[in-house]
């Protein structure tokens, strides 16, 4: 059975650094497209940055990207969200999703398994 667990949110400064992660069980990772979405109070869920099946390919939300890094571990079973450059628009609940096969889409519909979610708070 697939389960993803998130953590490594909490409250930072604007311009500071957040490393969030992502582990993975019941899955073979190189498999499935892995992805972050985040929902800010008020507001729809949001694509941030999906990683490819297979050889792990990056495609980044023009919001995120250059400060953004996603990434998996060398047994491709934990996924990590390396934020720079926080902006107190990036404050969300951070979503890790994932779905088996190649998926290039940005929507949160074509996602098959969620974790729970842990919250990052960019303060000004």
């Amino acid at each position: 059975q697939v389960h993803l667990v998130e953590s490594g949110g909490r409250l930072v400064q604007a311009g500071g650094s957040l490393r969030l992660s992502c582990a993975a069980s019941g899955l073979t990772a190189s498999t499935y497209t892995m992805a972050w979405f985040r929902q800010a109070p008020g507001k729809a869920r949001e694509f941030v940055v999906r990683i490819s099946a297979g050889a792990g390919v990056t495609y980044y939300a023009d919001s995120v990207k250059g400060r953004f890094t996603a990434s998996r571990d060398a047994a491709e079973n934990t996924v990590y969200l390396q934020m720079n450059s926080l902006k107190p628009e990036d404050t969300a609940v951070y979503y890790c999703a994932c779905r088996s096969g190649f998926i290039y889409s940005t929507s949160f519909e074509s996602y098959t398994y969620w974790g729970q979610g842990t919250q990052v708070t960019v303060s000004s």
